[in-house]
């Protein structure tokens, strides 16, 4: 068999068997198929696609082409985990892993970083002092029979194959693949050894994919794949027309998971979706009997302090401050300027462009604008208004947090043409758009 054979075929719309895949992918990870014949597999997929099967066995392909996480030893409650496809604000698996470890389950989180609009998991765990996400293999499982739950970064040798193509198909306009995008996220949940995975599909101005039609699409593909390859996997549509919750940028972002674990100055948006969220792995998982025992159970987490005891026990075996939860207001950097901004008008929000709040941290170095870049872990925004929220004469929209005066006047001039005031105050809709069973 030769590359070109499996090019070919998918290029005049044949259908690839298995072994065509795993020779594919196992070139790929043995360095004897070249980056040119990669790109031109991923434009043959992108134009004529993938049936399910063929999703299915390359995203099995990829998770064996490294190391796969092995729970043998942890059979005594579930191994769950969710993937959410970014936004701003977003800061959900940041609760939810303690909150699902606090409820039995084992929580082996293989996060992200950021790359521009939306924040990642690991850059928000990156602002604590010597946090270290990324582990050996042993000292990852360690953590998570430990204590219950680690949030991780991509290491090395969990599924490279992927981490190959994705760097291929980012240069080579091939991103926007459905049955690409889910045989990424697939293998890497397959290689952490997951039992259960629920999606988080955000939608809006502020995600990846803008209109329903489209993310119900890539829901389905990511929940049937999931399911095909061993994984029971779900998926939720979530909102993502605003930010999520009131803080946006790393340390800002750290700072309210504190707070919402400890019950304090709670989004009730990022509550609904955190708790649905979890919710759907607890009954999936026979953690719960149903969702509202589910929720009852989730919430007992918050209230009995479980929760934010085992985020600080996490933090502290990953290298962080043993004290974090108690100061993590001395631990977190702090920007120079922190001040609010206000609108010139009043009346109620309407709308807002999120992406574009997003860019604006890019622009305070809070967020990258290519891979390699330095974060500036501290700026961003606290207490963000939502739509619907009557702002006042005299009411700021948002809290600033910039290194220079530069900085902060550019924000503030783009905070107020991002969002948009208007005379109807909005009625509160739900932020989780549709469930994929």
């Amino acid at each position: 068999m030769f590359p070109q054979e499996v090019i070919l075929n998918k290029r005049n719309k044949k259908v690839l068997k298995k072994e065509e895949i795993d020779f594919f992918i196992k070139g790929i990870t043995s360095r004897d198929i070249a980056d040119s014949q990669v790109a031109a597999l991923t434009m043959a997929i992108f134009l004529n696609g993938f049936n399910e099967d063929e999703t299915v066995n390359l995203a099995l392909a990829m998770r064996d082409s490294g190391d796969i996480m092995n729970w043998a030893d942890l059979s005594d409650r579930p191994i769950i985990d969710k993937h959410s496809s970014g936004g701003v604000g977003d800061k959900v698996s940041l609760m939810l892993a303690p909150m699902l470890a606090a409820c039995g389950g084992y929580v082996p989180m293989i996060a992200g970083c950021g790359l521009g609009h939306t924040g990642g998991t690991v850059d928000k765990l990156e602002a604590i002092p010597n946090y270290n996400p990324l582990p050996d293999n042993d000292k990852f499982k360690k953590v998570v029979r430990e204590v219950g739950c680690a949030i991780i970064g991509q290491t090395g040798n969990l599924a490279p194959a992927d981490k190959k193509i994705y760097a291929i198909r980012d240069v080579c306009g091939t991103v926007e693949s459905i049955p690409l995008i889910t045989a990424s996220i697939t293998s890497k949940k397959l290689a952490a050894g997951l039992q259960h995975l629920v999606m988080d599909l955000k939608c809006g101005n502020g995600a990846f994919m803008r209109n329903i039609d489209d993310a119900r699409t890539l829901a389905k593909s990511i929940a049937r794949v999931g399911t095909g390859a061993g994984m029971p996997t779900q998926a939720i549509i979530t909102d993502m027309n605003q930010v999520l919750g009131r803080n946006v940028g790393n340390a800002l972002e750290v700072a309210e998971t504190i707070e919402y674990l400890k019950g304090e100055k709670v989004d009730q948006r990022l509550h609904e979706i955190t708790l649905g969220l979890c919710a759907n792995l607890l009954v999936a998982s026979k953690l719960a009997k149903n969702e509202k025992e589910a929720k009852e159970k989730l919430q007992k987490s918050i209230d009995s302090g479980a929760a934010l005891e085992i985020f600080a026990k996490m933090v502290s075996a990953l290298g962080g401050p043993t004290d974090f939860v108690e100061k993590y207001e001395t631990y977190l950097p702090k920007a120079k300027i922190i001040r609010p901004v206000f609108d010139e008008v009043e009346g109620y929000v309407e709308e807002m462009d999120t992406y574009q709040i997003g860019m604006s941290i890019v622009g305070m170095k809070g967020g990258r604008s290519h891979p390699d870049q330095k974060l500036d872990f501290a700026t961003g925004y606290s207490d963000f208004c939502q739509i619907g929220n009557a702002i006042p004469k005299g009411k700021p929209i948002a809290t600033i947090h910039a290194q220079t005066e530069e900085q902060f006047k550019q924000a503030e001039e783009e905070l107020k043409l991002l969002v948009r005031l208007g005379t109807k105050k909005l009625k509160p809709k739900s932020a989780i758009l549709e469930e994929i069973k």
